[in-house]
């Protein structure tokens, strides 16, 4: 299984953290699923880009996104040429590190 090692976030990760999960699983149900608390506010639709995070190390394993992504991806704060949506972002056999941006585009905070 891959490891998902996630950079110090003030609010959502302050230590950072590291874990390992199953390969096919999104990196926003990864991340959910081990107590990081990521927005996700159109429920992992790929509908806006709440669940951006940019990728450190372990980009090219996670497959290419696709234009629908990409034109999100514009939107999002603090792109990057590593950004992915964390919900399209699915894992494969390779290790990733990533960074969650401190801001997003949200107004509101859905379920959390």
């Amino acid at each position: 299984m891959p490891v998902i090692r996630i950079l110090p976030h003030a609010t959502l990760c302050p230590q950072g953290a590291e874990f390992e999960a199953p390969s096919g699983t999104s990196l926003c149900e990864a991340l959910l699923e081990h107590g990081v608390e990521i927005e996700h506010a159109c429920e992992m639709s790929c509908a806006c880009t709440t669940c951006h995070v940019v990728v450190k190390q372990g980009y090219a394993s996670l497959g290419e996104p696709d234009e629908i992504e990409e034109d999100l991806l514009d939107k999002a704060w603090g792109l990057a040429p590593t950004s992915r949506l964390s919900c399209q972002a699915v894992l494969a056999d390779q290790d990733v590190t990533i960074e969650i941006p401190k801001y997003t585009i949200n107004h509101a905070r859905e379920n959390h």
